[in-house]
């Protein structure tokens, strides 16, 4: 069997699990029961764009059947318009072709996840740190043109509006699938706010895209940890905090430190921490396993370290440039603004294009 012969006959068993799911959706007694209901719903969402796609490819090879019945016609001019609609359907039937293939890749079931995502000025010190304010309000900004809802988990402000690190739960369809790859280094080049003389200063900001881990992705035993509460420390006058609300947690087998004192409950600081915890034990487990994984199979899907410098934002030149796979857009503010499928679009299709390679 060839390899589009096989392709076929895995979209044939999806078709026919998708027919399935349909007559049950259909079944008042299914309907009843919400949960059940739910969970085929849920299977008949996720295997629709497959459908869609084979559907389509389906309706072009039969338009080309019905033209290429037209190639014998007494009419010259039909025969003429019969061969160029071929060719028009054929352009497109390769497209539609290579979209199933995409939509067959076998799809990591960590994509679904949330993300924490965390953000830290780097080399640049104040500019540094308020960088890093502008790149947390683009991740805002494109989470809600996504409908994604954003929780700040933990942030240290600086005293002119930058952020010497901010920590922030992003929740919504798909999450960790769209923004998994902006882990890394982000640098910017741009005339700092406090520079007389107008020159160009280079800073670099460092992002953290972990996926938010469950109970039953992470065990964390009690005895492992290391709890430590004190004053939070804030604005002052009104707002000072009069009791041990903040919260250090330590992870002794690892050394990992969490902190958390932006909420004036300790219980709440706590949890926070704990779900911090859980989602770097998890990223950190992740990465133990990419560790195990041959070179040359890391270099061909990307090894996500977040030692890279993977984009430059120029600010005098108004340009993002995305060092993984050469885009460069003059956009900046646009991007800036949130419209980031505007980088993101095009790192996917490389990275579906290195992983239909691998296949």
């Amino acid at each position: 069997m060839t390899g589009k012969e096989s392709m076929f006959s895995k979209v044939k068993e999806i078709e026919e699990r998708f027919n399935e799911i349909e007559k049950e959706l259909a079944r008042p007694e299914v309907i009843r029961e919400q949960k059940t209901y739910q969970k085929y719903l849920k299977e008949h969402s996720n295997l629709s764009p497959i459908i869609n796609a084979y559907r389509k490819y389906e309706a072009i090879r039969q338009n080309i059947e019905d033209n290429r019945s037209l190639l014998e016609d007494p009419d010259a001019e039909l025969r003429k318009l019969a061969k160029e609609e071929i060719e028009l359907f054929k352009a497109d039937l390769d497209r539609t072709e290579g979209e199933l293939k995409v939509l067959l890749l076998p799809e990591d079931p960590i994509d679904q996840k949330n993300i924490i995502l965390e953000i830290r000025a780097g080399t640049g010190g104040e500019e540094a740190a308020l960088f890093a304010a502008d790149l947390f309000r683009m991740y805002a900004k494109y989470a809600e043109l996504k409908g994604w809802k954003t929780e700040i988990m933990s942030e240290h402000a600086t005293g002119i509006g930058g952020v010497k690190e901010i920590i922030v739960l992003i929740s919504g369809h798909k999450v960790y699938s769209r923004l998994k790859r902006e882990s890394g280094v982000h640098r910017v080049q741009r005339v700092p706010e406090t520079e007389a003389q107008g020159r160009i200063h280079t800073s670099a900001v460092t992002v953290a895209v972990l996926p938010e881990a469950e109970e039953v992705d992470v065990v964390i035993n009690a005895e492992e940890l290391r709890i430590d509460v004190f004053r939070s420390s804030g604005p002052g006058g009104q707002h000072v905090n009069k009791t041990d609300s903040a919260v250090r947690i330590t992870h002794l087998p690892t050394g990992l430190v969490v902190t958390c004192q932006d909420e004036k409950s300790q219980h709440k600081n706590k949890a926070k921490a704990i779900k911090v915890l859980r989602s770097r034990l998890l990223d950190m487990q992740m990465k133990e396993q990419q560790d195990k994984i041959t070179e040359e199979r890391r270099s061909m899907v990307g090894s996500g370290d977040r030692s890279e410098k993977i984009r430059t934002y120029n600010f005098p030149q108004s340009r993002v440039t995305d060092h993984r796979i050469g885009l460069t857009l003059y956009r900046l503010d646009t991007i800036l603004q949130g419209s980031l499928d505007l980088i993101l679009d095009p790192l996917i299709t490389h990275f579906q294009s290195e992983a239909l390679k691998a296949a």
